[in-house]
């Protein structure tokens, strides 16, 4: 994919920012100048920035996660609505609901209710209602296809958010931060950007400003979805052989390793060693399953499907030696803890307790009931 150039930004006005009256002072490291009043952005770091937050998106969008798009202002609602439904993303442009993530099992009930009225308009049940009822449950089947229609697909908590205006949108910037789910934004002068984990510093009022971001955007997370895709069909391919292979293992009589293996003789009796135990105590590391994590040493696992675990997050886990899920289902959740906040002074509030728990799913291959787990347990809290 063809980088944004900073000419096309120019063109786009994303360098113009708000009042210097009205600035946050922690954006000052992405102000250039000040001119007739108004605070102009750094282009420079804005593509520094946007390219950081494409990856770490198109990382997400591989991963299988959703992103969940919001931007509620008028002139941003049409292009994210647009731009998110060409990469099947789900939105909010009509208001923030209360508890969207927070209360996040009242919303996937009221998203049943509409599908419920959908299914009684099939079976001929709603034809039964009275015409006053069947035009009350016209409203409420219109109401929630307006302001939750967009998310209708979206199952489980989101694996990141797109915010354009973190000011307007403050509500699901806190629900964000408290579920620690990693927040994506357009963040212009006026913004905070410490309430962001990736900030694209840019005009937030533009309609091309808007358009041009969020092209962008969702160009990494295409290129994402196309690399799963790839994944999965490449897994697909493979199958077949593999279980032929593992067909074949199971097939070969016992008796060849009975041959193979030389018989003990007096010397080698003396000299061998006592067989080391496995002790598999609550308390005490499975020796079987430290040998399988060194085997899978060079492979690190994307730990960003474990819920909870953010692109930061993963990837100071990764630089601490916890690269795969069997390594993180063998840690303890203390000191992972301190490894976050080493990392990091903002990720010092994330809570590791269940990760050991979803990394050993994970590692088995159980990722329906890891998801179903998920699903099921808000924030991956238990």
């Amino acid at each position: 994919m063809a980088k944004v150039e900073v000419k096309q930004l120019l063109e786009a006005g994303v360098h113009f920012g708000h009042l210097t009256r009205k600035w946050n002072p922690n954006m000052a490291p992405y102000i250039y100048m000040e001119r007739n009043g108004i605070h102009v952005i750094n282009l420079y770091k804005t593509v520094a920035k946007m390219d950081e937050a494409n990856e770490a998106l198109r990382k997400i969008a591989a991963s299988g996660r959703k992103i969940l798009f919001v931007a509620t202002k008028k002139q941003a609602k049409d292009i994210v609505a647009e731009k998110a439904a060409n990469v099947n993303m789900p939105y909010i442009t009509e208001r923030w609901p209360g508890g969207m993530l927070t209360n996040f099992v009242t919303i996937r009930k009221a998203v049943k209710k509409m599908a419920s009225i959908d299914r009684m308009k099939k079976d001929g049940t709603f034809l039964t209602l009275s015409k006053k009822e069947r035009l009350q449950v016209d409203r409420l089947r219109a109401k929630l296809e307006k302001n939750l229609g967009s998310i209708s697909d979206m199952t489980r908590l989101p694996g990141a958010l797109f915010i354009v205006d973190t000011m307007r949108e403050h509500i699901a910037v806190k629900e964000a931060q408290k579920l620690n789910i990693p927040i994506f934004a357009m963040v212009d002068t006026n913004s905070d950007p410490r309430d962001v984990d990736y900030l694209i510093p840019s005009n937030d009022d533009a309609s091309k400003s808007i358009d041009i971001i969020m092209t962008e955007v969702t160009n990494a997370v295409a290129e994402g979805l196309a690399e799963r895709k790839s994944e999965k069909q490449g897994e697909k391919e493979g199958q077949e052989p593999t279980e032929a292979k593992a067909k074949t293992k199971e097939e070969k009589p016992k008796k060849e390793k009975a041959e193979k293996a030389p018989e003990p003789t007096p010397e080698t009796v003396e000299t061998k060693a006592p067989p080391v135990v496995a002790k598999t105590t609550e308390n005490e590391v499975n020796v079987e399953a430290v040998e399988e994590a060194v085997e899978t040493e060079g492979k690190a696992d994307d730990l960003t499907k474990i819920e909870g675990v953010g692109p930061k997050a993963a990837e100071a886990l990764t630089n601490a030696g916890l690269s795969t899920y069997a390594k993180v289902a063998l840690a303890d959740a203390d000191k992972m803890k301190e490894v976050l906040t080493e990392a990091s002074s903002r990720m010092a509030h994330l809570d590791p307790t269940s990760w050991p728990k979803q990394a050993q799913m994970a590692a088995d291959g159980k990722w329906d009931e890891l998801k179903e787990w998920q699903d099921s347990v808000k924030g991956g809290v238990e």
